[in-house]
């Protein structure tokens, strides 16, 4: 198994955001294979924990001033939900960028920790971006995963397992670092990640670093360098781009005017929402609006 023969088998199984987004199919522990004809700009989105393996075609993603690059055969492990900034580098009509995409279901991985405990939980965490090659476990599971498209019988009995499986070789593989770390209540990633769930909850309000460290049980000093570092920014960065998305996603449909979702989105100044707007993404506000927005 390498990857030009997951390729083979991606191909017919792939489809579009569009075809994506009128499927019902999408279900939370699903693989599926996502395609794009050509390359993208840069889009900013807030990923959940998910698996990403480039089939065909390269990708760029950019977190905390760094640039993180991924070429076929290689796989992103995400356990946190994050703000990122992401294109498609290379993708053509003749050769369609195919990616293997799966959400990480945390309380699966939660589960397993009966079975591996402590002797693999205990390395430090990896970047919030963590990308490695493939190995061949992972990918002869994602594979026989996908043999199972075409045979509903045994995708009820044998899918389940296998995704089981896959989650398993993800704790395992090179850059499930930060997953590992989750299987630890006591650990850093695993407090931080309850004050991310207070950021992702309550975003539109006013948060103080005093309030999130103690629900992190941390000092503030401590939280904000461990904050930093399974994120790779900021608490009030990470709030700030939490508000900014949510904005350009208000604005694409077109329903409101700017000011209206300035405020909605927790801006007390119209005139620094726009500011802040239009550095992030390089135009003003108004240029988004009814501009609909390309994932990636």
């Amino acid at each position: 198994m390498d990857i030009q023969t997951l390729a083979q088998k991606s191909e017919p199984l792939a489809r579009t955001l569009e075809d994506l987004k009128q499927s019902a199919d999408t279900s939370q522990s699903r693989v599926y294979v996502l395609k794009h004809l050509a390359p993208t700009s840069f889009e900013s989105t807030v990923y959940t924990p998910f698996l990403c393996l480039i089939v065909r075609g390269k990708k760029e993603l950019l977190i905390g001033g760094s640039s993180i690059f991924m070429d076929p055969g290689q796989s992103l492990v995400l356990c946190h939900d994050l703000p990122v900034v992401a294109r498609i580098r290379q993708a053509s009509a003749n050769k369609p960028y195919l990616a293997l995409i799966m959400q990480i279901d945390m309380n699966l991985i939660r589960s397993l920790y009966n079975e591996i405990g402590d002797t693999q939980a205990g390395d430090r965490p990896s970047s919030p971006l963590a990308v490695s090659a493939v190995d061949y476990p992972l990918l002869d599971a994602l594979s026989r995963y996908l043999d199972l498209a075409d045979k509903p019988a045994d995708a009820a009995v044998l899918g389940p397992m296998i995704i089981r499986e896959i989650h398993f070789r993800l704790l395992m593989a090179p850059n499930g670092g930060m997953l590992r770390q989750m299987l630890s209540r006591d650990s850093h990633a695993s407090r931080i990640s309850k004050a991310i769930d207070i950021i992702r909850q309550d975003f539109r309000n006013p948060l103080t670093i005093n309030d999130l460290s103690k629900a992190a049980h941390m000092s503030a000093s401590s939280f904000h360098e461990h904050f930093k570092s399974v994120t790779g920014t900021t608490p009030l960065q990470y709030q700030k781009d939490l508000r900014l998305i949510e904005a350009k996603a208000l604005l694409a449909d077109g329903r409101h005017s700017v000011s209206t979702i300035a405020y909605d989105v927790g801006y007390e100044s119209a005139s620094q929402f726009s500011r802040e707007f239009t550095r992030k993404f390089g135009a003003p506000p108004s240029e988004a609006v009814g501009r609909p927005l390309v994932e990636v």
